[in-house]
């Protein structure tokens, strides 16, 4: 009965605004292309009384304090203005507040409604981490792979007649150089490894082994430990324009790895036990990262997102930052193979977005930050699962709005109700993304830059 259910949704919202539910300053409605939304309450998430919340918010917290700074532009989204209408009542709250105050907060101020593609019931969940490896700041014995800051003569085409521009180096939009006054394509991977930026000072740190370069390309970031003990930070900071290719893919269609076998541990095995043919299947990935060192970050912190800020590990998510913006409240639903076992563990937990990355495509598709270190890595290189992604829509959202350019609702579901193989219906597994401070392909290697 779907002309019913729609008509019980708007019934619904209308019911909201007659109630007062609707804040006074109304900044317009939500505009994602093809998707569906369906409004639940804070009753309906399942595990939402037991999320313990402190943590999430103080990380919405800092988020509000860039979004207040960001100077008024003629382009900003209805998410963007509702935010800053929420923000300084979040600002006004000590920077750390108890759970129940955290949760308090969120439900007085926001609504949750469930986000989807057109047609689908899921979206799209990977995981991703801060890779900690040894370097040196010289080249030197054991010491020569490079990671490279960005080349000078390198121009991102998505800022190409741009008027107004955002700061640091898109992640999408393709990059190229000037030749004889024509913008073409950067040179690719194999070019850049074969010497075509040496000799030009361009290297920032040097690391033992280049997988570990092509996986720290694909995270966006690294923690650099040096022989003396100093910690050194390094950044997204640019990308070539190349598109990016997962490799596991070509793993799994050669026969080398059973498509359910695959992940990053059992890339990098291969790579490692036969290093000619690794280093041609890293080729196959044309993509290439430049990157910037991090300074005055303290050692114990978490990985520099796109919006500038700390992550907070296990909440802070990657996002489609063309249709998301940062600050970005979700509620994610799935079962998640956190623990090294086949049958995947219950995540339900509110997530705020604070990063971006080129493979991070779609209005329910995040990348999820579990932190930095091995561990970190082992269970980021597992996930590749569907979820229920509900966002957090401010008050000040008109909900009659989203629901009238709604006609199609969204059916239910649940993480646990789902029967169908995942793995049989969605592309590879592989390793896993960021821009600086995208179809909807599934990755363990994907790029988060």
């Amino acid at each position: 009965m779907p002309h019913l259910r729609h008509a019980k949704l708007l019934l619904a919202c209308c019911s909201m605004l007659l109630s007062g539910g609707i804040a006074s300053a109304n900044v317009g409605s939500l505009n994602f292309p093809d998707a569906q939304y369906e409004f639940v309450s804070f009753d309906e998430l399942a595990g939402w009384k037991q999320d313990k919340q402190r943590d999430v918010f103080a990380g919405f917290r800092k988020s509000c304090e860039v979004l207040m700074k960001r100077k008024d532009a003629a382009n900003v989204r209805p998410m963007e203005s509702a935010l800053r209408e929420v923000c300084p009542r979040a600002l006004a709250l000590p920077e750390t507040v108890d759970d129940e105050t955290a949760k308090k907060f969120i439900e007085a101020n926001f609504r949750p409604v469930r986000i989807s593609k057109l047609g689908e019931t899921t979206g799209l969940l990977t995981g991703y981490y801060e890779p900690e490896v040894e370097g040196s700041l010289t080249l030197t014995e054991g010491f020569t792979v490079p990671l490279y800051r960005r080349p000078p003569e390198l121009i991102s085409k998505a800022r190409l007649g741009k008027r107004y521009l955002r700061a640091g180096f898109p992640s999408t939009g393709g990059a190229g150089h000037r030749v004889n006054g024509r913008i073409v394509d950067y040179h690719d991977r194999a070019a850049i490894e074969d010497g075509a930026l040496a000799n030009r000072g361009l290297e920032i740190v040097w690391l033992r082994d280049a997988a570990d370069a092509f996986f720290i390309q694909i995270q966006g970031s690294a923690r650099i430990r040096l022989q003396d003990g100093k910690l050194v930070r390094v950044n997204y900071a640019a990308h070539n324009g190349h598109n990016f290719t997962p490799i596991g893919r070509n793993l799994i269609e050669t026969g080398i790895v059973p498509r359910d076998e695959m992940s990053m541990e059992n890339i990098r095995m291969f790579i490692a036990e036969m290093p000619d043919e690794g280093r041609e299947l890293m080729r196959k990935n044309r993509a290439f990262t430049f990157f910037r060192i991090v300074e005055n970050l303290p050692p114990d912190s978490e990985a520099v997102g796109a919006q500038g800020l700390s992550l907070v590990k296990d909440r802070s998510i990657a996002v489609d930052n063309k249709l998301h913006v940062y600050g970005s409240l979700f509620w994610i639903e799935a079962k998640l193979q956190l623990q090294n076992t086949r049958d995947g563990q219950t995540f339900n937990r509110l997530m705020v977005a604070q990063d971006t990355g080129s493979a991070i495509v779609g209005i329910a598709r995040a990348d999820i930050y579990f932190g930095g270190g091995p561990e970190a890595g082992s269970i980021a290189g597992r996930i590749r699962n569907p979820g229920a992604f509900f966002m957090l829509v401010p008050n000040e959202i008109d909900p009659v709005r989203i629901a009238a350019a709604q006609n199609v609702p969204n059916p239910d579901y649940r993480p646990e109700l789902e029967q169908k193989d995942p793995k049989s219906e969605t592309k590879p597994a592989e390793e896993t993304k960021k821009e600086e401070p995208k179809k909807e392909e599934p990755k363990k290697d994907e790029p988060k830059k």
